[in-house]
């Protein structure tokens, strides 16, 4: 019986612990760009609407990085944020350099 309510209690707070998860987006430079379904970049699935894109997923690894490798995909980025470290101005002309 202990165990139905200790299963029952973490299927209940499972939705509270995804939602406490560090956010993951971008902004594309150039809507046009945007594909249409989702795309999978070093396990993180990209998905996006117009402009605005977000993922769910992805490996660990510093967030200039997963930039670099979006951004090789999808084209340069004017904002980009991996599992919650947004990258500053700086950061991004470096990852859109390549």
């Amino acid at each position: 019986m202990r165990a139905l309510l200790v299963a029952a209690a973490l299927f209940v707070a499972a939705p509270a612990f995804a939602a406490d998860a560090p956010a993951t987006s971008l902004t594309l430079a150039d809507a046009a760009k945007a594909p249409a379904g989702r795309v999978i970049v070093d396990g993180a699935a990209w998905r996006c609407e117009g402009a605005s894109c977000t993922a769910t997923g992805g490996s660990s690894q510093p967030a200039a990085r997963a930039c670099r490798r979006v951004v090789a995909k999808l084209g340069p980025v004017t904002a980009f944020s991996y599992k919650g470290e947004a990258l500053d101005e700086q950061a991004l002309v470096t990852c859109n350099a390549g």
